[in-house]
């Protein structure tokens, strides 16, 4: 088999999957996922593609992600994989969909207006 590719984005994180054949390791930015993701409920964010359609052990995955925070990242590298793994067998795509990790979730920060401390957030008003 020859490499898979595909993008997640959430947040402000962008997150590049790569398949191939192997073992099932998952390496993120040159670390594996246990190193690069400490706390097992993020983790299990970036695994849980594999637990919905119960196969594991099939590919290994090579993961480059920037931007965001941890949750962002995750949930980005989520989708990336998700996406990869409907690349690779069509069959995959509805319990995927079914639990929206291929649909992208486009919530972002908002922007700071100036005059304002932050991007709602105004002074105190005062009257008198």
């Amino acid at each position: 088999m020859e490499i898979v590719n595909a993008v997640g984005r959430r947040k402000g994180a962008i997150a590049r999957a790569y398949a191939r054949s192997g073992k099932g390791n998952v390496t993120i930015n040159g670390k594996e996922l246990k190193d690069y993701f400490g706390q097992p409920h993020i983790s299990n964010n970036v695994l849980a593609p594999f637990k919905a359609i119960e196969a594991d052990n099939v590919y290994d995955w090579n993961i480059n992600v920037v931007g965001g925070g941890f949750k962002g990242q995750s949930e980005a590298i989520r989708m990336a994989i998700s996406r990869v793994l409907v690349k690779i067998n069509e069959d995959f795509r509805k319990p995927l969909k079914e639990r929206k990790y291929l649909t992208r979730d486009a919530r972002i920060v908002e922007r700071k207006k100036y005059g304002k401390p932050k991007a709602r957030k105004s002074f105190q008003f005062s009257k008198r």
